[in-house]
């Protein structure tokens, strides 16, 4: 059997080519959209892929099933599980390439027996699917691909239907799911190996490991949320809904196109390259973006004006995500290797509508003479002397365990829903931990015609000053 764990490092997403090396086919399962990564990897290892398989209908990512259905002539096996609600809507689309599965269902991949178990929970139609390689004379599985059901120290959270989705009621019934569920996989096999669909930075739990795989008997014995759930349902919903972090902006999108079927995406695309002297147009329009990858001390200094900051860094689609919304045009100013990277990063957040790209070599050779802003930055003690308003832009829970005091709490991942909260007249300052989500959150809102500062030192230098919302309860 050929196993291969395909890791997003930027979305913290785990897919899995799985393959049997006897008849040379493959699954993939849980695919991102850019799907010439599996067919790569697949025939470079002599295989073929002939289905794709998904744990459930994704939030933090543009699914790429129905692209790799629309591309090449495979078997698409998604959950039946659910309830009317949680069906995939684009299966009539293409009836003769998509097989509902639910649970106890098995297919086959040459020798391999893929069996379906559902685990709901995270979400209602969610499955996991126990692998078996009778191919290599085993005749029990070896290990479970469990998607977002449980991870390396932790379990998919069980709030994103109502916190991203805005299914309002569902964080309760969804998190005793989720401990049924858990219930029954404390049952298995302690050498069966675990194969997450995340790793540590995913915003799909709030504890992820960085370790890529794990057993049932680890997790049982280490993994807190098991912990909780073996002392008890109630003790265990109290503490799974409890610290969640907000969900980037782009997840209720997200879900919708999955269920709905994500457009697709162009057979060919030749990104063009645009000359420097076109920034400031671009930037002044109000449906058009120019994203500025630079290093931060770079855009600080010196930036186009209207263009916003988003460090090609492993929180760029994120930070996009939450920040840019999906109908509006996208011009990137980054080094020319690194073009392509950024455009399937956009692309996995459903960011489609990129109209193309300034190299950082023209920009250089062309910025001296031009007219750019810099971001105006204070230190903590001229923030507090300010008569500003003080904005912590981290998530809820990092903002109650230490604050500056009379800061309000506006998580960068929502803000753009909370833009009523932000006083247009007065100057308003960022700050987080490192300054990339405060630089970023402060971009955006002068493009938007507010007046910014960012807080320019982590927040450690300001220790002394915090205040504690636990404290004050």
């Amino acid at each position: 059997m050929y196993f291969r764990q395909i890791e997003d490092p930027y979305l913290a997403q785990y897919a899995y080519l799985i393959g049997c090396q006897r008849t040379g086919q493959a699954l993939v399962i849980d695919p991102e959209r850019d799907i010439d990564v599996y067919l790569n990897i697949a025939a470079e290892n002599g295989l073929t892929i002939v289905a794709a398989a998904e744990t459930h209908i994704h939030a933090d990512f543009v699914s790429g099933t129905r692209e790799l259905a629309r591309r090449i002539p495979i078997t698409a096996y998604l959950s039946r599980e659910g309830g009317a609600d949680w069906q995939y809507e684009w299966k009539p689309a293409l009836p003769s390439r998509v097989r509902l599965i639910q649970h106890g269902d098995s297919f086959r991949i040459g020798h391999i027996e893929v069996q379906a178990v559902h685990t709901p929970g995270h979400t209602p139609e969610h499955l996991c699917y126990l692998v078996t390689d009778h191919g290599g004379g085993a005749d029990e599985p070896m290990g479970m691909v469990s998607g977002d059901f449980v991870f390396v120290g932790d379990v998919g959270r069980p709030d994103l239907l109502e916190s991203a989705a805005g299914v309002v009621g569902a964080k309760e019934p969804s998190a005793r799911a989720l401990y049924r569920s858990l219930m029954d996989f404390m049952t298995l096999p302690d050498y069966l190996q675990v194969w997450p669909g995340h790793g540590a930075g995913s915003a799909c739990g709030k504890a992820l490991g960085a370790i890529p795989d794990s057993t049932v008997g680890y997790e049982r014995r280490f993994n807190p949320s098991l912990r909780a759930a073996q002392s008890g349902e109630e003790r265990f919903v109290r503490e799974i809904l409890h610290g969640q972090p907000e969900p980037p902006l782009y997840f209720a999108q997200m879900k919708r196109w999955n269920k709905q079927g994500p457009p697709l995406l162009p057979e060919s695309f030749l990104l063009e390259r645009f000359l420097p002297e076109r920034l400031p147009t671009f930037a002044d329009h109000a449906e058009t973006v120019v994203i500025d990858t630079r290093e931060g001390a770079q855009f600080r200094a010196a930036h186009v004006p209207g263009s916003v900051w988003l460090p090609l860094s492993k929180s760029f689609a994120s930070y996009a995500g939450s920040l840019i919304r999906a109908e509006q045009s996208i011009v990137l100013l980054c080094h020319e290797a690194q073009a392509d990277l950024a455009v399937r990063l956009l692309w996995r957040v459903g960011l489609d509508n990129i109209l193309g790209f300034v190299a950082l070599s023209d920009y250089h050779a062309w910025s001296g003479g031009t007219v750019l802003d810099a971001m105006n930055t204070f230190t903590f003690a001229q923030a507090l002397a300010s008569d500003g308003l003080i904005v912590d832009v981290r998530a809820e829970i990092e903002y109650d365990e230490g604050h500056l005091p009379d800061a309000v709490s506006l998580p960068y991942a929502r803000i753009l829903t909370r833009l009523d909260e932000l006083p247009n007249e007065r100057l308003l300052v960022f700050y987080c931990s490192g300054g990339s989500r405060s630089a970023a959150t402060a971009s955006v809102l002068a493009r938007l015609g507010y007046r910014v500062a960012m807080i320019d030192e982590p927040l450690e230098a300001a220790a002394r000053l915090l205040v504690s919302e636990h404290a004050a309860s």
